[in-house]
């Protein structure tokens, strides 16, 4: 079971490492969630049955993690995970790509939510079963969110 989890993580570990990047400043901040994000992982893997796919089941704990976290105003770190993680999985970003992190980041958290499951191709339908909206709102929610993003892009 260990094994298949370590696996797992490390082939969907770019999903982790989006919402750290979405959700922390700091490269710090961005690795303790991470690690917390993994914890949590490991903590509701026996339950996972399946259903979705892996990396839906893992979307949906990262962004619960990292809300859960911004209430908590801190992240635990009670668990050190030995992980096959390589630290250096950020994508090269261009300035523009920075630009847009940044204006991601002036969204509220359940835009950034909804914003990352899209531009990782996420159906409506298996947004609004991540986020626990209706299929509708979550179109209605991309639109304000593309109509916010491009005003703060063209300030």
């Amino acid at each position: 079971m260990k094994r298949v989890f370590l696996i797992a993580i490390e082939e969907h570990q770019a999903i982790i490492h989006r919402v750290c990047k979405m959700y922390r400043d700091t490269k710090e901040d961005q690795e303790d969630l991470f690690q917390e994000i993994v914890f949590q992982l490991w903590k509701s893997y026996p339950t996972f049955r399946g259903d979705s796919r892996v990396s839906t089941w893992m979307y949906r704990i990262a962004l619960n993690t990292a809300l859960a976290s911004f209430r908590k105003n801190s992240v635990a770190l009670e668990f050190k995970a030995t992980l096959p993680i390589q630290k250096d999985v950020e994508l090269e970003h261009s300035e523009n790509q920075q630009r847009m992190f940044e204006a991601f980041k002036k969204l509220s958290k359940a835009e950034r939510a909804i914003i990352a499951l899209y531009l990782e191709d996420y159906s409506y339908r298996e947004i609004s079963e991540i986020i626990g909206i209706t299929e509708n709102y979550v179109g209605v929610k991309m639109g304000r969110i593309r109509t916010k993003l491009r005003t703060i892009m063209n300030k």
